[in-house]
């Protein structure tokens, strides 16, 4: 009898084949809840699932008879080379995932030779991860305080922060049905989210035992007093998002940071035009992963557009649904300098903390080197859209 195909959930790291499979190992060692808020999207999960579809539609042209016994997988963001055309992005509460999360993706990143780009929601300093070394952008949300926004973004330029990511999607929250059945009330398990918890042993004595629920380290000045826990500021922040959020906000912040700003939460080819007018220095093309407005395009879609619409000078990342290296040479070939990617290394640290990380960075550098040799394209630089053939744009 032939044994059925059956993904790896143990705990050795080494076995992990793909991202996928790290995935499954994240799911054996998390609790529900938390492998819920990475993996879910919002109301009917359409956007969720066309993200992935997307890349899967974008099929490869090798060419043949090419030297590849050498290739190089690097390129340049913002002048400087980076060892493979991926950024790590901004993702929130990582540190429910393994203790001080963010500071292991952002040493992990080091390592790889890439940049990561720090969440206003993470719960470790942005000064600790900025002196990792790592190439550190700092996130940040349309909160309504904008003096303590000021602040943050103070901070960033003291620690070093190579860039300002200023995420433009989240002026409301979106409809996440399936995170918030997990819960009786606002951040209180409901009994069988509870027992889980207390089946995932290794998880709790990582995250919680000995150091306690995780906070907030970058939100002092926005939170009330012996509030900054994950537990206690969530409903708190999400009365924070500022609905008002529009461009006169973007030339604000151009005004006060002097390094690179970049502007996250492009679909339109318009938007992108009115970005680079107004001095932005990047776009990130994305729904938001899929957990903002359901029914959006991918952004892979719309990239070549975009593309098309600012010209070769402009910095264009994409994100949302990559998960193959194949997808990082996808999306090179339709016009992205480089791209972002958040589940795909959170999967790797909810798997195994930073040598979990470690692994997903490994599993995606070896696709991209693979899929850039079968592709008969030695080169990242010299992928072009005549190696893609990818559908009409819905739009």
């Amino acid at each position: 009898m032939i044994a059925r195909r059956k993904l790896y959930r143990g705990n050795d790291l080494r076995r992990a084949q793909n991202i996928a499979e790290l995935r499954a190992m994240a799911a054996a060692r998390v609790p529900n809840f938390c492998f819920e808020y990475l993996e879910g999207g919002a109301d009917d999960e359409l956007t969720l699932r066309r993200n992935r579809s997307s890349y899967d539609a974008v099929t490869l042209l090798p060419r043949t008879l090419v030297d590849v016994s050498v290739r190089d997988l690097g390129c340049e963001l913002f002048g400087s080379r980076i060892e493979m055309p991926m950024v790590i992005a901004p993702t929130g509460f990582n540190g429910l995932l393994s203790h001080e999360g963010d500071l292991m993706l952002a040493e992990a990143a080091r390592e790889a030779g890439i940049p990561m780009c720090q969440s206003m929601v993470s719960t470790v300093e942005l000064e600790r991860l900025a002196a990792t070394g790592v190439r550190h952008w700092m996130q940040i949300y349309p909160f309504k305080d904008r003096d303590n926004i000021a602040k943050i973004v103070k901070r960033a330029e003291r620690a070093g922060s190579e860039a300002i990511v200023l995420t433009t999607d989240v002026a409301l929250f979106g409809n996440r049905e399936w995170d918030r059945r997990n819960y009786r009330a606002p951040m209180k398990l409901d009994a069988a989210n509870l027992l889980h918890v207390a089946m995932s042993p290794r998880w709790v004595f990582d995250v919680l035992v000995p150091h306690g629920m995780p906070r907030f380290r970058n939100l002092g000045d926005f939170l009330p007093p012996g509030q900054d826990s994950a537990r206690n500021a969530a409903t708190f922040l999400s009365k924070q998002m500022d609905p008002s959020l529009n461009w006169g906000d973007v030339q604000w912040l151009r005004d006060l940071w002097p390094r690179k700003l970049i502007v996250k939460g492009i679909l339109l080819p318009s938007d992108a035009l009115r970005a680079r007018e107004m001095g932005v220095d990047g776009i990130v093309v994305t729904n938001h992963g899929g957990r903002q407005l359901d029914g959006c395009p991918a952004p892979i879609e719309v990239l070549p557009q975009i593309r098309e619409a600012v010209g070769s000078e402009m910095t264009v990342i994409v994100d949302s649904g990559l998960r193959r290296g194949s997808d990082f040479v996808k999306a090179r070939a339709l016009g992205a300098d480089a791209a972002m990617s958040g589940r795909a290394t959170l999967y790797g640290l909810a798997a195994g903390g930073k040598p979990g990380v470690r692994r997903a960075l490994e599993i995606l550098r070896s696709e991209i080197d693979r899929t850039l040799g079968l592709l008969g394209c030695p080169v990242l630089g010299e992928v072009g859209a005549e190696l893609v053939c990818a559908p009409a744009c819905c739009l």
